[in-house]
């Protein structure tokens, strides 16, 4: 077979200790591993290199069986590089790349291609066709070409493995409390600001309505956030769902930037989420709808204080 060549951009003759893996959220469990890709880094004296994959190998596999992301492969990456890593190499996933055996991929991607000289992964690491290879035949084929393999300790809360999955069933529950305790740090939503219905100026609390949102969104309500707008933090109280008030039934994330006045059309905007108020209500009329948007922002203010 001949080989996959790699991205553009990445150097062939470099040496390296390499993680390997989806990091869909760069969770707690991800840093402690990449704490052990750091310390092996030192111990050799390589660079510490961090490769994803993009798309996920599921969205060609078995589309309809992918979940949604946690984070957009930028998001990732950012977050991969802010743990002091060296490099972040995100791997294009084709049907080739994906039918090459445990064996091959380990000789042709992580050997040939990558330079590896050490590798970290988790317990539950899986590579190659079907997933054929897990850590044990990783270790095999390691030291027959003498490269170190260090299998990290799974990060546990309650008695669980943290994992990307479980912070997508806490976030679909709505408990952002529970996702930012799994995560590390506030689940974040990010957006393209556009212009809405502005009903939200009409009631004296103009929204920001972000689109373009690319990863998970969490179940409709009204949630208490925070953002950053040119480096300043500032509260938010972030409305996902329809306005049953006004007839509507589309679903929308409208953000109220309590205390800002600045134009944000055409911004992205990132909201880490904090915690969750309430869900979507239906009111007798504006009023009623007003002051509860007063309590609303009340309490979002309150949360944020709280964090800072």
């Amino acid at each position: 077979m001949s080989q996959i060549p790699m991205p553009v951009g990445v150097p062939r003759s470099h040496a390296a200790v390499l993680t390997i893996g989806n990091f869909d959220g760069v969770h707690r469990g991800h840093v402690a591993m990449l704490g052990r890709l750091k310390e092996l880094s030192v111990q050799l004296g390589l660079p510490a290199v961090v490769v994803t994959f993009d798309p996920p190998p599921l969205a060609i596999l078995a589309p309809e069986r992918l979940p949604p992301r946690l984070t957009t492969v930028e998001q990732k990456a950012a977050l991969l590089r802010a743990q002091g890593v060296d490099e972040v190499i995100v791997w294009p996933v084709s049907r080739e790349l994906l039918s090459l055996t445990a064996e091959q991929f380990f000789e042709q991607i992580v050997c040939d291609q990558l330079k590896c000289r050490g590798i970290v992964e988790g317990p539950n690491f899986c590579f190659g066709r079907a997933r054929g290879g897990n850590v044990e035949v990783l270790k095999r084929l390691g030291a027959a070409t003498n490269v170190p393999v260090v299998i990290a300790e799974p990060s546990e809360t309650g008695g669980a493995m943290i994992s990307s999955s479980q912070i997508r069933s806490a976030l679909s529950a709505g408990d952002v409390v529970q996702a930012r305790e799994l995560l590390g740090r506030p689940y974040a939503i990010e957006g393209t600001v556009v212009t809405g219905a502005q009903r939200g100026r009409l009631l004296g609390f103009p929204t920001a309505n972000l689109s373009q949102v690319e990863t998970l969104i969490p179940p409709l309500g009204v949630y208490a956030a925070q953002t950053t707008i040119q480096g300043t933090a500032w509260p938010v109280a972030l409305n996902i769902g329809p306005n049953p008030t006004f007839g509507e039934d589309q679903l929308k994330l409208e953000a109220h930037v309590i205390g800002y006045s600045g134009d944000l059309y055409g911004q992205t905007l990132s909201l880490q989420l904090l915690d969750q108020l309430r869900g979507v209500k239906k009111f007798s009329g504006v009023e009623e709808l007003r002051e509860q948007l007063e309590r609303d922002i009340e309490r979002c203010s309150e949360i944020f204080r709280s964090q800072s």
